[in-house]
């Protein structure tokens, strides 16, 4: 398993660990569409973080900010101390970032296996195609079938399993249980547990908080582009009517 320590650490030791990831004040835009205005968060080495709002509130859009997907876009975006505000998406995953967009992005035509074969490795210790199907036997059995012969669920273990094998450590996963049957949603929710306690670095956007509940360290809230409040998992329980007056539930 992980030899990244930061699996095995207690609270008070993470608290004083250096952000692996700092967005400070970003901005961001669509064409003229200014839709991030001032996102501030961290996250720590090891952690599972959600970005929680409503809908149209910003979250998925800070994630295409993040890897610099967005045509424009200011302020500061520091992961592992390095600033990538600047930077192209190529470069940015190169880093060792990792997205997993909403659509999935599964190449309809290309094969399962070929589908994760796909992505370069961008960092030492990407996972074996063995591991990734270990980790989703669904896709072993589906390893010779197209992208667009998948259901759903196979198409979100896919789109997982393909940024894990490329080695990246921050994991940056938009709506992974949309549209899915709860069966599939348990079985994405255990290997986001089994991630983090292999040391990886997680950003969740999640419609579905009470799936998040179960995963994560800390909840930001985001409302019009950005961070109203961050709520620590371990105090969610006093701070849930608070939480379903921000989303509305």
């Amino acid at each position: 398993m992980s030899t990244d320590n930061t699996s095995v650490l207690n609270g008070s030791q993470k608290s004083s660990l250096a952000p692996l990831l700092k967005v400070s004040g970003l901005q961001g835009w669509y064409g003229e569409s200014h839709v991030l205005h001032g996102m501030n968060f961290e996250v720590l080495p090891g952690e599972v973080v959600t970005l929680l709002g409503r809908n149209g509130a910003g979250k998925s859009t800070t994630l295409k900010a993040i890897m610099g997907m967005l045509g424009r876009r200011r302020g500061s975006i520091l992961f592992e101390g390095q600033q990538t505000i600047s930077l192209p998406s190529r470069r940015i995953a190169r880093l060792g970032i990792g997205y997993v967009p909403e659509d999935r992005g599964i190449y309809a035509s290309l094969s399962v296996e070929e589908n994760l074969l796909l992505p370069p490795q961008v960092k030492p210790g990407g996972m074996s195609t063995e591991r990734v199907f270990a980790m989703f036997p669904n896709l072993k059995e589906r390893i010779n079938s197209h992208g667009k012969k998948l259901s759903g669920g196979e198409q979100q273990m896919l789109a997982i399993g393909r940024i894990l094998r490329t080695g990246a450590r921050l994991l940056l996963l938009d709506e992974p249980t949309e549209g899915l049957a709860p069966v599939i949603i348990d079985q994405i929710g255990r290997t986001i547990t089994e991630l983090k306690n292999e040391g990886y670095t997680i950003v969740l956007v999640e419609q579905n908080f009470h799936f998040a509940a179960t995963l994560a360290d800390r909840h930001y809230v985001v409302e019009e582009g950005h961070v109203v409040d961050m709520i620590p998992n371990a105090e969610l329980a006093v701070n849930v009517n608070k939480l379903h007056s921000y989303l509305g539930v």
